[in-house]
């Protein structure tokens, strides 16, 4: 039997072990915390005494950033059993994965990196996610990537590729509209025509976070998803705007650089609660 993401239409932030005794000196208007899975892969430690305390309060997100999902080698065996293991331990509401590349031969790159979309490597992530769901018996989220090239071979529009993957594997989207404002700066597109497009009804995640302007090597601007400063106020009204087309969805702020004090993080998190409960009280109207 697999298990179906469940997590509660709230907002959630990445846990950072700086805030833990700010987190459990009072209950915090939060609905879920989001960690790494590649931090928790050891046996024991204060890492995982401190996720015990927060796993007995609130729901808990499980984000990888290192099965590879998009590489054409197979998965690593070994780090797909280590996320078994950390899944069964504590049997988080929701386990999600990146549309990328990040590993070659063994050797493991400190970045997400894009795959073109064709027919081929729509059936390798499908069989990849197969596989994965298989392993831990449980439904896997897929998100949307943050993009700086477009790659030649692609012939599928991402959005297809997404639904698609989606479609025939049974998995659940995460949609990453930072990712999505930031790729269609890049690449002169529109965010939301992404947005209006993208198939919400599969969508069991919402991730926001912030970006910064950069330069490519061209000297042309450049935005970088950098998780390291507060939600841009076009990404918070993009947000807003795919709420009221959805409805509630489970919403994390995601902030891994440049951590601020709690205060500040809890902040962006009661910004997107207040989203949420304008989407439902217009449902109840």
């Amino acid at each position: 039997m697999t298990i179906i993401a469940n997590l509660p239409a709230s907002p959630g932030v990445g846990f950072k072990p700086a805030h833990f005794r700010d987190i459990i000196a009072a209950a915090q208007p939060i609905g879920f915390f989001e960690v790494h899975a590649e931090n928790y892969m050891g046996a024991g430690g204060r890492p995982h005494a401190q996720l015990t305390a927060l796993r007995e309060r609130y729901a808990l997100s499980v984000h990888g950033v290192g099965l590879s999902i998009g590489s054409m080698q197979p998965l690593d065996g070994d780090h797909l059993a280590r996320l078994k293991v950390l899944c069964g331990r504590y049997e988080p509401e929701s386990f999600s994965e990146h549309l990328a590349w990040s590993s070659h031969d063994g050797v493991y790159f400190n970045d997400l990196l894009p795959l073109p979309y064709t027919r081929r490597t729509l059936a390798g992530v499908a069989e990849h996610i197969d596989q994965v769901q298989t392993a831990l018996g449980r439904q896997m989220l897929l998100e949307n990537p943050a993009t700086y090239v477009c790659l030649t071979e692609s012939v599928i529009p991402e959005v297809d590729f997404l639904k698609e993957i989606s479609e025939r594997t049974g998995c659940a989207l995460l949609l990453d509209i930072n990712n999505v404002f930031v790729s269609a700066r890049n690449h002169g597109t529109e965010p939301l025509s992404y947005l209006e497009a993208f198939p919400v009804d599969r969508v069991k995640e919402i991730h926001l976070g912030g970006h910064h302007e950069g330069e490519d090597d061209a000297g042309a601007p450049i935005l970088i998803d950098s998780h390291g400063s507060p939600i841009a106020k076009e990404v918070w009204t993009l947000y807003a705007q795919v709420i009221a087309r959805a409805g509630p969805i489970a919403t994390l702020i995601e902030w891994d650089n440049d951590v601020p004090e709690w205060p500040t993080l809890c902040g962006e998190a009661i910004a997107a609660h207040e989203i949420l409960a304008d989407a439902l009280r217009a449902s109840a109207a």
